[in-house]
This record gives structure tokens, sequence and C-alpha cells, in this order.
């Protein structure tokens, strides 16, 4: 029996709290260890909050990494290094920059200040739309911090 190949999976990253360049590293690392190879890394960006007002810039990153896991895996994954790198989860397991609208038209996003968030934003090229993991990220192409390094580290990409 043959291994399956590895899925491509591109992960933004973002952080506004303490060491920022540490916290990106550190991520980096845990996504290597936990969730698979970094195979690709953009440079970092700052960049001023989205969607809130804070006074902590943040620095910015995508990354391609080749994972064996599926997408929900990878979503509970990077979630445990999310709190593991200090980050709190709402009571009801939320992560703490979305609220969901109960009327069913959509999320409805609240943000604040993190030591790391970490989003899922293509998966090969596969689409996901459940209400805890969507795929593609469906705010992506409404932020520059993360279309800009996605577009510098997919240049060479031809396969997505």
């Amino acid at each position: 029996m043959t291994n399956p190949l590895p899925h491509k999976v591109y992960l933004g990253l973002g952080t506004n709290l303490g060491d920022r360049e540490a916290n990106i590293r550190q991520a980096i690392q845990l996504i290597g260890e936990r969730v698979g190879a970094v195979v690709r890394q953009s440079p970092l960006i700052e960049t001023e909050p989205w969607g809130f007002e804070s006074p902590n810039k943040f620095l910015n990153a995508v990354i391609l990494c080749e994972t064996e896991w599926t997408p929900r895996e990878v979503l509970r994954l990077t979630q445990k290094i999310e709190r593991d790198m200090g980050r709190k989860k709402p009571i009801g397991g939320q992560a703490p920059s979305a609220t969901y609208r109960t009327d069913g038209t959509g999320p409805k996003q609240r943000y604040k200040d993190r030591p790391i968030d970490i989003d899922i934003l293509l998966y090969d090229d596969i689409t996901i739309d459940e209400p805890d993991l969507k795929i593609p990220h469906p705010l992506m192409q409404e932020r520059d911090f993360v279309m800009i390094p996605l577009n510098e580290i997919r240049q060479n990409d031809i396969s997505t």
C-alpha cells in the first residue's frame, strides 16, 4: 500500500500581543511538529488591526504546510496550538473572534487582541461550508494582510 500524497494547506498567522516575531516563530515550529512539514513561508508584514480598534499592530504571515491530516483534524490541531500559546476560548467553545448569528445569515465577526491566530485559508482545492469550518476562508479576499503574502508564496505553485 502506498502512502497518499500530502495535502497542501495554506495557513494564515497573525499576532498582536507579546513578542510578535517570537509568537509567529513558535506557531510555525508547532505547526511543523503537529500538523506537517512547513514548506514555504511568506515574509512577515505589519498591519493595523482589521475589524476592531487596538493600539497593537499585527504581524501576519502565510505558510504552506504539507499534511496527512484531514481539514477537520487540521482545525483541531491549529486550535490546540492557539490555546497552548495562550489564546482564550469563551464558554461554549467558539473561537474568541467569532460569534454566529442565529438567523442563519452567517458569521458576525467580533475580533480582539490575541497572541496568535491561525486560520485555514485553503486546503488542496476543496470547498467546505460547515458552521465552524469554511474552506476557502470566507473573508480572505477582503484582507490584504492575507492575500498579499498568500499570493507571494503561491506564485510558483502551479498545482493550486
